[in-house]
């Protein structure tokens, strides 16, 4: 059972940066694309970020592009979102997901219904 946990969340002022860790168990970690997803009070869970299986391939929600980047450590079993120049509406509680893929699908995934694994979320609070 693939079990993944979410760090680095907090409470941080306009302009300044965070990095959440995603710590994935359970499986081989190079065989699943992660993704960032995130959610808002009142609204739904949204894609931000999405890495593929090597690291070689990300793709980012315009809301967050150039500001966020994702990556990972095959290594250490573990995804990264470090993101900068935070605003108040990136508020919002972030979750790390996972989704198995094929040896030859090295694909970032977008969807949030492609993924079948997710952790309980971080909460990140932006203040103006």
């Amino acid at each position: 059972q693939v079990q993944l946990v979410e760090s680095g969340g907090g409470l941080v002022q306009a302009g300044e940066s965070l990095r959440l860790s995603c710590a994935v168990s359970g499986s081989t970690f190079s065989s699943y694309g992660m993704g960032w997803f995130r959610q808002a009070p009142g609204k739904e869970r949204e894609f931000a970020a999405a890495i593929s299986r090597s690291g070689g391939r990300t793709y980012y929600a315009d809301s967050v592009k150039g500001r966020f980047t994702i990556s990972r450590d095959n290594a250490k079993n573990t995804v990264f979102l470090q993101m900068n120049s935070l605003k108040p509406e990136d508020t919002a509680v972030f979750y790390c997901a996972a989704v198995y893929l094929p040896y030859s699908a090295d694909v970032a995934v977008l969807s949030r219904r492609g993924y079948g694994y997710w952790g309980q979320g971080t909460q990140v609070t932006v203040s103006s």
